[in-house]
């Protein structure tokens, strides 16, 4: 069973644009709306693969139930810890050539009762799971030291703990040792504190976490795939050039097909790889399906090109 935490939920709507210009009026072509945040997005990407998923998140006021709601027909459990402020709402504008502008709420302010609710919960959970992972932004009035709390706290024989989260909750988490961590491109260099211009810096920066007792570093590079460092060995994988719909969910989509097939080693980084490409190919914050995801056209590399140049996009 896997169990999924998401301190910070959102209602994702995304809004279909002709074109994006500052300063004018707009007219939506199309408009959706998806239960989000990172934890719940590879929720639902594991249950649409066939895996026991569990979702626990703060709920509050109208956003709260709606995004609640909109998990009923998946095959996601979903457990909430109720909190007085309303969950956050967030908006993506899409444009024709896949171009995303997210705007994102901070969210709720959550109570000291509230959290220890939502920390308890999630430790009494995974006395049941073989992974548990923490995802996302933490909201005003939880510490930045969280998921490295959650670690600690329930650490077990026999559970993994992955996190993907960024800024000041993954320098935290970093140092509890999780069995996982999955930064983006981005924050991975915030992490290490130097730029990462090709794949030659991000190489000797996930060495670095796997220096600090981390069991797996899965790095998302958006359009140059994913980059493994595990017990296992040191993997780039990577698609030819796709169609983008939208990225929103790709990096949580790129976690759980990690997730999906094994955790650890080659042949997850592939399903990854598959796996966030199929969530760009989508609309809005859409989770991937079997019937989306195309394995073969991964490419993997047991050896990693050090002079592939990365830009600066992220997942």
């Amino acid at each position: 069973m896997f169990v999924t935490v998401t301190p910070n939920p959102s209602l994702d709507r995304t809004i279909q644009l002709p074109h994006l210009v500052r300063g004018e009026v707009h007219r939506a072509e199309s408009v959706r709306l998806d239960p989000g945040g990172k934890g719940v997005n590879v929720a639902r990407a594991l249950a649409s693969a066939g895996h026991r998923a569990v979702a626990l998140m703060p709920s509050g006021a109208t956003p709260g139930e709606r995004l609640a709601a909109l998990l009923e027909p998946t095959d996601v459990t979903t457990v909430t810890v109720p909190v007085a402020e309303a969950t956050r709402v967030n908006i993506t504008l899409v444009e024709p050539d896949g171009v995303t502008t997210k705007i994102n709420e901070q969210g709720p302010r959550l109570s000291a009762d509230e959290v220890a609710a939502l920390m308890d919960r999630a430790c009494a959970l995974s006395a049941g799971a073989t992974w548990l992972v923490g995802c996302g932004s933490l909201p005003s009035g939880v510490d930045p030291g969280f998921y490295a709390e959650m670690i600690r706290r329930s650490r077990r024989a026999g559970l993994r703990i992955a996190v993907d989260t960024s800024d000041l909750p993954l320098h935290h988490a970093v140092a509890a040792a999780p069995d996982l961590v999955k930064p983006n491109h981005a924050e991975l260099a915030e992490l290490v504190g130097r730029p990462l211009g090709s794949l030659g810096d991000v190489l000797p920066a996930a060495r670095e976490l796997r220096a600090r007792g981390i069991g797996a570093v899965l790095v998302s590079l958006g359009a140059g795939g994913a980059l493994l460092v595990d017990r296992s060995g040191e993997y780039h994988a990577r698609t030819p050039p796709i169609t983008v719909l939208s990225t929103v969910g790709a990096g949580d989509s790129t976690l759980a097909g990690f997730l999906a097939a094994g955790g650890e080693g080659p042949d997850a980084l592939r399903h990854a790889v598959a796996y966030g490409a199929a969530a760009c190919r989508l609309p809005g914050s859409a989770a991937p399906g079997p019937a989306d995801i195309r394995i073969d056209d991964v490419e993997l590399a047991p050896t990693p090109d050090v002079t592939l140049a990365l830009t600066g996009d992220a997942a």
